[in-house]
C-alpha cells in the first residue's frame, strides 16, 4: 500500500506573528502556513523585515540559473554558521566564491567518483556490522549519522571514523548540531558576537572552537603529508594541491580549514538526514521495501565495483524520492540586490528572497499527488519534465552543490547494501516528527526495527 510520511506542523492561518516565532524557536516549520504547498510566490511581513517565498519555477530559474549574481546569498547564513565555516564557499560570494569554485570543481571531476566508491562501500560495510550487533528498537538517524561521518574521513582523509581524532570530530559535531539554532532573534537583529550569550549560542560557539581545532591539526598533518610525498591521492589532497587555474595560487591553510568545514558540514549533515528519512520510508512501504531488497540482493551478490551503480536503478529512484519529500536543505535564502518586480510584488533591494526545495518537491500545482511515497513515479516522462523545475535538493546554477554527484553515489550505495542485508520496520507509536534544525531531522529521531535477512 502507498505510504504518505509525515508532514511537520504547519502555522495556523491567520496565526500572529509573536505565536509564529515562538514556533518557530522550537521547528521553523511550524511556523509556515500550509498554502505554501501551492503558492507561486508569499510575502511574510514582519517587524525587522519582509521576505518571499518563491515557487513559481520561472522565479526559481531568474533567480538560480538567469540573474544570480543579483541574487548572492544572504548574510543570514553566515551569521548563523559562521564560528564554523568562516569563509567557506558555502556562505561567500562575489570574487572570493568564484575563486573557491575554481578549485573546489576539479576535485570533484575527473574520475573522483571512481576513486570514492570503495571508501563509501567500507563505510557502508562498517554501518551494517553495526546495526547487526544492535538489539531491539535503532535510532537510525544516529547511525547514518555514524556512517555519513565515516564516508567523510575515508574519502577526505582516508581513515576511517573509528579514528581517535576522527572519532573526537564527531562527538563535537554533535554537539555543534544539537546547540546550533536554524535562526536566532541575534542573527535577525544583526546583533554583535558579544550580545549573543544565550546558553544554546555559548555552547554552538564553544563547540564550532573545538571542530575547528580538531580539523586545523588534520590540515597541518596534511600539509606535512604534501610537503613530504607521502599524502593519499584522497579529497584532501586534491583541495591543498590544486592551484587556481588563474592565479596558479591553491588554497592557503586558513582558506583550507574554512573548506573542511563546509565539507563536513554539508557531506557529513546532509548525507545522513537523506539516509535516515530514506531507511524510515522504505520501512513503511513493504513492497517497495521487498523490490529494493531484490535489487540489491543480486547486485551484492557477488564483491561490487564501481560500475555496479548502473544497475541500481530502483535504489536510484527511491533515493531521488527520498530527496523530494525530504530535501536535507529545506530552504535556501538569497538576498535582492537591487529592486525588482516578481508576479504582482515589487521586491524591494535587500529583501530576503526563500528557495524552498522543501516546498517545491511538494508542490500541489507541480506534483501528481505530492505528499505520496512513490518511486514509481521517477520512470514517469511527466516525473522527468517536472523535476527540472521543481527537484532542488542540491541547488542549480552557478551554486549548484560541487558535491551532488558524490552525496547521490554515496546515499544509493549505502541504501542498497543495507537493503540487502535487512528488513526494516517502524516502531510502533514512534512516528517522527520533520523538522527544521541545521538538515531536515526528526524531534525525537527516527526508530526502526531492523532483522538480519
Amino acid at each position: 500500500m502507498a505510504h504518505r510520511p509525515p508532514l511537520p506542523p504547519s502555522r495556523r492561518e491567520g496565526a500572529g506573528f509573536l505565536r509564529a516565532w515562538l514556533a518557530a524557536r522550537r521547528n521553523l516549520f511550524a511556523a509556515l502556513p500550509p498554502r505554501l504547498y501551492r503558492a507561486w510566490l508569499a510575502e511574510a511581513r514582519t517587524p525587522l523585515f519582509t521576505s518571499y517565498l518563491a515557487n513559481q519555477p520561472d522565479l526559481v530559474r531568474h533567480v538560480l540559473n538567469e540573474r544570480p549574481a543579483a541574487y548572492p546569498k544572504y548574510d543570514l547564513q553566515a551569521r548563523v554558521l559562521g564560528d564554523l565555516l568562516g569563509q567557506s564557499v558555502f556562505v561567500t560570494n562575489g570574487a572570493v566564491w568564484e575563486r573557491q569554485r575554481r578549485i573546489i570543481d576539479p576535485a570533484f571531476a575527473g574520475g573522483r567518483p571512481r576513486l570514492t566508491f570503495a571508501p563509501m562501500l567500507e563505510a557502508a560495510e562498517e554501518m551494517a556490522d553495526r546495526l547487526s550487533a544492535r538489539e531491539g528498537p535503532v535510532e537510525v538517524e544516529f547511525e547514518a549519522s555514524h556512517a555519513a561521518a565515516d564516508v567523510i574521513f575515508r574519502t577526505l582523509f582516508s581513515q576511517p571514523i573509528e579514528g581517535e581524532v576522527a572519532a573526537e570530530v564527531f562527538a563535537a559535531f554533535r554537539r555543534y548540531q544539537t546547540a546550533a539554532p536554524m535562526v536566532s532573534a541575534a542573527d535577525l537583529l544583526r546583533l554583535p558576537r558579544w550580545l549573543r550569550l544565550s546558553p544554546r549560542q555559548i555552547r554552538q560557539r564553544r563547540a564550532a572552537r573545538e571542530l575547528r581545532r580538531l580539523l586545523a591539526g588534520l590540515v597541518s598533518e596534511r600539509e606535512r603529508a604534501i610537503a613530504a610525498g607521502t599524502a593519499p591521492d584522497d579529497l584532501a589532497t586534491a583541495l591543498m594541491t590544486l592551484p587556481d587555474p588563474q592565479t596558479g595560487a591553491p588554497f592557503s591553510q586558513a582558506e583550507m580549514l574554512d573548506q573542511v568545514g563546509i565539507f563536513f558540514l554539508a557531506g557529513h549533515e546532509t548525507s545522513a538526514s537523506a539516509l535516515a528519512w530514506a531507511l524510515y520510508l522504505v520501512a513503511c512501504d513493504g513492497e517497495v521495501q521487498d523490490r529494493l531488497a531484490a535489487e540489491a540482493r543480486e547486485v551484492f551478490a557477488t564483491p561490487p565495483d564501481f560500475s555496479d551503480l548502473r544497475r541500481l536503478t530502483f535504489a536510484r529512484d527511491v533515493f531521488r524520492e527520498t530527496l523530494r519529500l525530504y530535501p536535507p536543505v529545506p530552504m535556501m535564502i538569497r538576498g535582492a540586490t537591487e529592486a525588482a518586480r516578481m508576479r504582482d510584488k515589487e521586491i524591494a533591494a535587500g529583501s530576503p528572497i526563500i528557495l524552498s526545495p522543501w516546498h517545491l518537491g511538494r508542490h500541489e500545482r507541480l506534483w501528481p499527488d505530492p505528499h505520496l511515497f512513490d518511486p514509481d513515479r521517477w520512470q514517469r516522462p511527466e516525473t522527468r519534465e517536472t523535476a527540472r523545475a521543481a527537484w532542488l535538493p542540491f541547488s542549480t546554477g552557478p551554486r549548484v552543490c560541487p558535491g551532488a554527484g558524490f552525496a547521490m553515489q554515496e546515499g544509493v550505495l549505502t541504501l542498497a547494501l543495507l537493503a540487502s542485508r535487512f528488513r526494516f520496520a517502524p516502531v510502533a507509536g514512534r512516528v517522527p516528527e520533520p523538522m527544521m534544525h541545521l538538515t531536515v531531522r526528526a524531534a525525537d529521531g527516527i526508530w526502526l526495527e531492523v532483522t538480519p535477512r
